[in-house]
């Protein structure tokens, strides 16, 4: 198989390599990101210099801008060089508005949030993640296994299952310290009766036969030895709870930078067979619950990865070929949980605007004064999906709810006719009639 097919760049930075006196309009020019805040790589930039400008001192002036601000890491590649990064203004700007959103709220009222973000959303990180790594189970299908608890029916849910319940880990042990056990715990969840590529769940890669291919099937990456990998993961551990606060005389690190630089991290390493995407993401959210960001739980990072794949790989390739720099992986990284931000918002503006549908519909009911939230939210998605089976562990699922208190509630609208029990076998579902709001009409 051949090298990467990524442009190398065309020299190794120096500070010597051009004359400051004689390119001091270069220095002036070109800084760390271009005019629209891009950091770009040199097979981007070489073609978005100004007309008449030299490519190679341009981007000489620019690495040095980076350079001049970059910070540099312990931690080291398989040639025993050192990671670095830089934090231009836009990205400080970019870490400020996701921060922001922790800090206020991403919504204002902790009962609103408590109401609308309910395991759909958790489920989508799980559903994004399994179908990022080749799962093809529909959206569909996948929240149906979820919120009903079936037992996966192929390799691709139960992929996307053992990302649920790898989700539900990470927020269990997110006030433990990164170790090599949880590592392998979480590798042990997410690849959970999964042998693919020889995979063994909860173990370490046992020979170097693994490598990085693009879609033309060129190698782009070969991690480090295996039998390096527990010392390497062992500085990794130490670095991820290390503090990074600028206070004690060692670098400050913004803790969304050192989320994802330890998403870097554990895709470079590479440590196992197979499962390595999805276990480096849950360091990452592990990482990021760690820091108080809670929101991080119902962004669902992983669909937007999904949707250009070939970007998120050249982000890491770009940061590897770049002598190390893990600027243009945080880059992106950073634009896509803006992305999957901006996306959270919108999903719950509807949800309330469907609430307050449903709240006006039945406000002019008797039946609607004695619905308790959960009931309401239940007819709201009866209204939009007549014919909708609900069953009580979907309800126990999606509403945090005791399997007693949400029979409960179900059969409470069978009783005002709102839904209708049909027989499961032994168990009980229920079904949304056509006529439900006739049904409020007349009551």
């Amino acid at each position: 198989m051949g090298k990467s097919t990524i442009e190398k760049i065309p020299f190794k930075f120096s500070y010597s390599l051009f004359k400051f006196e004689e390119n001091y309009n270069y220095i002036l020019k070109y800084k760390e990101v271009d005019a629209k805040g891009r950091y770009l790589y040199w097979d981007q930039f070489k073609y978005r210099i100004d007309k008449g400008d030299n490519a190679k001192i341009a981007w000489w002036a620019t690495k040095l801008a980076r350079v001049l601000k970059m910070k540099f890491l312990e931690y080291k590649d398989k040639n025993n060089q050192v990671f670095s990064f830089c934090i231009p203004n836009i990205l400080q700007a970019k870490l400020y508005k996701i921060s922001n959103f922790s800090s206020t709220g991403i919504v204002p009222d902790k009962d609103i949030r408590n109401r609308y973000l309910i395991s759909s959303l958790v489920m989508e990180e799980a559903i994004s993640s399994a179908q990022l790594e080749g799962a093809s189970t529909t959206r569909r299908v996948a929240k149906e296994m979820l919120s009903t608890g079936r037992k996966p029916k192929n390799e691709d849910e139960l992929m996307i299952l053992n990302n649920y319940f790898l989700m539900q880990e990470v927020k269990y042990t997110k006030n433990e310290e990164l170790t090599i056990g949880l590592i392998l715990e979480y590798h042990k969840i997410a690849t959970r009766e999964d042998n693919t590529n020889g995979n063994v769940a909860g173990e370490f890669r046992k020979n170097n036969e693994i490598f990085i291919a693009d879609s033309y099937d060129v190698v782009v990456h070969e991690p480090p030895c295996h039998k390096e990998i527990e010392e390497r993961l062992i500085n990794i551990c130490e670095f991820a709870n290390k503090e990074h606060s600028g206070e004690d005389g060692s670098i400050f690190i913004h803790p969304i930078v050192k989320a994802i630089i330890l998403h870097f991290m554990i895709g470079y390493e590479h440590p196992f067979s197979d499962g390595n995407g999805r276990t480096a993401r849950a360091i990452f959210y592990w990482y990021m619950l760690k820091n108080g960001f809670d929101f991080i739980e119902y962004v669902a990072i992983s669909k937007f990865l999904k949707q250009a794949p070939t970007k998120y790989g050249k982000s890491f390739l770009y940061s590897e070929t770049d002598e190390n720099d893990l600027t243009y992986f945080i880059f992106y990284q950073v634009d896509i949980i803006i992305r999957a931000i901006d996306e959270l918002l919108n999903y719950l503006e509807e949800k309330s605007r469907e609430f307050e549908e449903v709240t006006e519909l039945l406000s002019n009911s008797k039946i609607g004064n004695n619905l308790n939230f959960i009931q309401k939210d239940i007819v709201k998605k009866a209204i939009k999906n007549p014919g909708r089976i609900f069953t009580s562990k979907e309800i126990v699922s999606d509403y945090d709810k005791t399997a007693n208190t949400a029979r409960k509630y179900l059969n409470e609208l069978v009783e005002y006719k709102i839904l209708a029990i049909i027989k499961n076998g032994n168990t009980k579902d229920y079904i949304a009639p056509a006529n439900i709001r006739d049904i409020f009409a007349y009551n």
